[in-house]
């Protein structure tokens, strides 16, 4: 290829990434800042009316919880820490990493700015699992069904992406996976060592590995419709271990949804 071809594909590459607008970026940075104070008068302008705190242990909290009884953050200094910044459209995601520590913090563009919809803690192993807890041999839900109705004809899209995913994952079929979520994808989980990217997922199918990441049965779950987004938090019940609150982003591209990221944290009470 041509060097002027190879830097005409790299720029198209680049316009092509979801870039997050300022707004987004100086919202999160003053979360952070408040958070890191218990600052509760500076949480209140920041949060969304729907927001969720998620902790290490599973422990879900509603923007009235976290108000009245404002919970530290995992990391309490992110400046040596990594991290990823999104946005598609009227949302966006920041994901900052600490060796084994993984924040995921979810942004929302309402009229009154960006929100805080979603905040979530997970903490990786410190060693490769023995198991990793599934959705059983027969993997009916949510790979065949699952336990959610949908309320319009995005949703219907999204769940039966979500089914097709889950089945591609549970048969280790990486072609079929890879066409489902996007090149930025990253997945975090209490049950895995690792912090995956896409190609990893993939070479840990073709070589029939789950690591403790795998399909488990939906329990319940909440879709937030932004047009070619959808934020997707939902609880999990494995055929063994502890239940799971799950949060995911699904981008439409192309006509098709894709998932970018899932983070799971293990409920341990």
């Amino acid at each position: 290829m041509r060097l002027s071809s190879v830097l005409f594909v790299g720029w198209a590459m680049l316009l092509a990434a979801p870039h997050p607008d300022q707004g987004m970026l100086d919202a999160d940075r003053a979360f952070v800042q408040a958070a890191a104070k218990a600052d509760k008068l500076a949480l209140k302008k920041l949060l969304d009316a729907d927001f969720t705190w998620t902790d290490l242990d599973g422990r879900t909290l509603t923007k009235a919880q976290v108000l009245r009884d404002a919970p530290m953050p995992a990391i309490a200094r992110e400046d040596a820490a990594q991290s990823k910044q999104f946005a598609y459209g009227a949302i966006g995601d920041v994901q900052v990493n600490l060796e084994r520590w993984h924040v995921l913090r979810v942004w929302a563009k309402r009229a009154a700015g960006w929100k805080a919809l979603v905040y979530q803690e997970v903490m990786s192993l410190d060693a490769p699992p023995s198991f990793a807890p599934g959705a059983g041999k027969d993997c009916e839900n949510p790979c065949k069904r699952v336990p959610y109705a949908p309320k319009n004809e995005t949703e219907q899209q999204v769940i039966t992406a979500y089914s097709k995913l889950e089945t591609a994952a549970m048969a280790h079929n990486s072609a079929v996976f890879a066409t489902l979520v996007g090149d930025e994808f990253v997945a975090a989980s209490s049950n895995s060592n690792k912090l995956y990217d896409k190609r990893g997922r993939m070479d840990d199918f073709d070589h029939s590995k789950m690591s403790g990441v795998a399909p488990t049965p939906l329990v319940s779950a909440r879709l937030f419709n932004f047009g070619d987004a959808v934020l997707m938090t939902s609880q999990h019940q494995p055929d063994r271990g502890q239940p799971l609150h799950v949060t995911r982003v699904w981008v439409k591209r192309d006509g098709n949804w894709m998932e970018t990221l899932s983070y799971q944290t293990s409920i341990k009470n």
